[in-house]
């Protein structure tokens, strides 16, 4: 406030009034202010600190949430008649309202960057005003975190993980904060055994990028043969795929968890599972899984995604259409020689969670990978089918993105991921939405299905394919590898032990097994619809 310059002429004959020690302290405590402020000049500007602003402190940094619940109070006695309190926000008039023995300040909606609160007012004391100034920031974006995927070399060494973050930004791995330089890069070693670590970038304000790493690299050698879940209820065809387990000739066996038919194998209790009627029990999966560790075998739960006649059939009756994969005209789309309703969209969110749900109560019953099947669109012409809700993806990048997800949600887990695919999506993605570049970085390994059979004439220079088993595997796989090089998701083949056409005996199984190697694919899937394998086509697998 100004305070106007007054001589003052003292009265002799006045008779001396003692003053009380506080009321004395304050006036020589303000003469000295008045005169630090401005003696000798036209006018005294005495200023005081001033009431603090409830809620807001200078330097804050506000997330986007506490931002929008922002609330900001002065003392109603310290800041004085709300009538001479003045509040500006970037210059801007702030209005001020009476709450009890307080006043709200009306903060707007607030945008992203700095901002800068005045509030200016007369000081409860004589001759006094304040002003206060409060800076902040509000930033609602989330630090950038990049993290890159470790080259394990050797498992049983320590992993080192690098990435770079916002340079604002404090650094986490599994709760641990870690150093970060001036750029906001950082590395840190990994203990022998972890599968994955979360690691976490949080900013001033208070926003959080995470991302799980896998730190258990490449999956390891895996030789398998496929049974149904009615199948391994048959003892027969139990007994034998364990005795090949027993013998040494197979480490793996894969186990239907959702079929072609839209069937659970196990007494799932996904909800939508239930509800369409599809969790059938022909298997108890935890009991199955003891007895196949305990036989030496990991078990590879296969789901067959997308081609899923049940969960079709049961959406379209209740109304649920975008669930299913449509014509241009609204009906169903017939699935080439599937059927009517036998493909769900993998575009549709429930859809695509189901599928996801499945995947996380397999791991958690111990299941050691999920392998997807049928992770495409149906065949035939795009222009005939159309996928509700896919927006402006393609199917390609659609597929993509629910096999990056489903990754994501298995890594808590310690669980492998596999997408079977067809054999000439590693030339043709288009032709049924697998685009194997892609899919290489958002999967452990790769299956696809070169079955010697299901190849046409002339297909990479060989004129009878099914008669040419280590030609057409071996030319087919080299173009996987290519694909694949770089990263470390693995390759492993789904091979032929079936006849189709020509008849298929030890001979023939054996010379696609050499023709993978001659890949340096050293992994397999035998697919027999019946689980009857040939046990002689096979080697004993090696000691490491």
């Amino acid at each position: 406030m100004m305070v106007t310059k007054t001589r003052f002429i003292s009265n002799p004959t006045s008779s001396y009034q003692p003053r009380r020690p506080a009321r004395r302290r304050a006036l020589i405590a303000m003469a000295a202010a008045l005169s630090l402020a401005g003696a000798g000049v036209g006018a005294w500007t005495f200023l005081t600190p001033g009431p603090a602003v409830q809620g807001l402190a200078d330097g804050t940094f506000l997330d986007g949430r506490k931002a929008a619940q922002l609330s900001a109070y002065l003392n109603a006695k310290a800041a004085g008649r709300k009538d001479k309190v003045r509040v500006t926000l970037d210059g801007t008039v702030v209005p001020v309202t009476t709450e009890g023995a307080r006043l709200k300040l009306g903060i707007p909606r607030l945008g992203e960057g700095k901002h800068t609160l005045v509030v200016a007012g007369d000081s409860s004391l004589p001759f006094a005003s304040y002003q206060k100034v409060v800076g902040f920031t509000v930033d609602t974006k989330a630090p950038t975190l990049k993290v890159t995927d470790p080259v394990v070399k050797n498992p049983a060494s320590p992993v080192t993980v690098t990435g770079k973050a916002s340079t604002d930004a404090k650094v986490t791995v599994d709760g641990k904060e870690v150093p970060v330089d001036k750029s906001g890069a950082f590395k840190i070693k990994v203990p022998k055994g972890t599968p994955s670590v979360t690691i976490s970038a949080v900013d001033r304000a208070g926003n959080t990028t995470s991302r799980t790493v896998s730190t258990r690299g490449r999956r390891p050698m895996i030789r398998a043969a496929h049974i149904t879940a009615i199948g391994w209820g048959d003892k027969t065809l139990h007994n034998n795929i364990l005795t090949l387990v027993r013998s040494g000739k197979l480490n793996a066996v894969e186990l239907d968890i959702k079929d072609e038919d839209g069937e659970v194998g196990y007494a799932s209790q996904v909800p939508l599972a239930r509800e369409i009627g599809a969790a059938k029990g022909y298997y108890d999966a935890r009991k199955a899984i003891a007895e196949l560790h305990a036989a030496g075998a990991q078990v590879i739960g296969r789901i067959v995604a997308f081609r899923d006649p049940k969960l079709g059939a049961a959406a379209w009756k209740a109304g649920r259409r975008n669930q299913v994969v449509q014509t241009p005209s609204g009906e169903a789309y017939n699935g080439g020689h599937y059927g009517n309703l036998s493909f769900t969209n993998f575009a549709d969110p429930a859809v695509r969670k189901y599928n996801r749900d499945l995947a996380v109560e397999a791991a958690q019953l111990g299941f050691d990978d999920i392998l997807y099947d049928y992770v495409r669109r149906p065949d035939g012409p795009l222009s005939r089918m159309r996928f509700p809700g896919i927006g402006s993806a393609t199917p390609e990048q659609s597929i993509t993105s629910f096999v990056a997800d489903t990754r994501t949600a298995l890594r808590p887990h310690n669980k492998y991921l596999g997408v079977s695919v067809f054999g000439i999506a590693a030339t043709r993605p288009l032709e049924i939405a697998q685009d194997i570049k892609a899919l290489v970085k958002v999967s452990d390994y790769i299956a696809p299905m070169v079955y010697p059979s299901h190849w046409g004439p002339g297909e990479y220079g060989v004129a009878n394919p099914d008669t040419a088993p280590y030609a057409i595997v071996q030319r087919s796989l080299a173009d996987f590898a290519r694909l694949a090089k770089g990263t470390q998701t693995e390759i492993v083949p789904w091979l032929q032990d079936f006849s189709m056409g020509s008849r298929y005996g030890p001979t023939q199984v054996a010379e696609q097994i050499k023709a993978a190697a001659a890949n340096k694919m050293d992994s397999f899937i035998l697919w027999n619809a019946g689980a009857r394998y040939q046990g002689a086509a096979l080697q004993q697998i090696a000691a490491h």
